[in-house]
């Protein structure tokens, strides 16, 4: 496979295999290349890992620098207390972002994380029509190929 998809794979199995109260919230993660859901499959939390970019860079004469970026989305249809609910998922998404935090991908050695971007924390107008919680990171991981 491409070394994006790769990537996605590691992170979305990384978020699978953590630890135990690693995560306030029970979630498992999926790798899918278009993460569109019905409003009805949002009444559970979703986690979707999506590959999103690619740069290269050159490295040396023998190799290239890459910088791979996948999106994680976290979705979830909210019930009566917004307040509440939203808080909540907004710990989770923190969490996510602590747990892969300079964490290396064990089924990715060699390949190291750069940085995480939370954008949107979460998206008003999904909140406002639909009653849903999205918030998606960006997290970008360098490897040397």
């Amino acid at each position: 496979m491409s070394l994006v998809i790769d990537i996605a794979d590691a992170v979305t199995t990384e978020l699978n295999v953590a630890p135990e109260g690693t995560f306030s919230l029970a979630l498992v993660a999926v790798r899918k290349v278009l993460p569109v859901y019905e409003l009805a499959e949002l009444t559970d939390l979703k986690v979707t890992v999506v590959p999103k970019r690619m740069q290269i860079s050159g490295g040396t004469r023998a190799a290239s620098q890459y910088e791979i970026s996948v999106d994680i989305g976290v979705q979830k249809k909210l019930s009566s207390d917004m307040e509440t609910e939203v808080t909540a998922l907004g710990t989770l998404v923190d969490q996510i972002i602590d747990y892969l935090r300079q964490r290396p991908l064990s089924a990715m050695p060699g390949v190291s994380w750069l940085n995480t971007v939370n954008e949107p924390v979460y998206a008003p107008e999904h909140l406002a029509e639909q009653r849903v919680f999205t918030s998606v990171l960006t997290v970008t991981y360098r490897a040397i190929k």
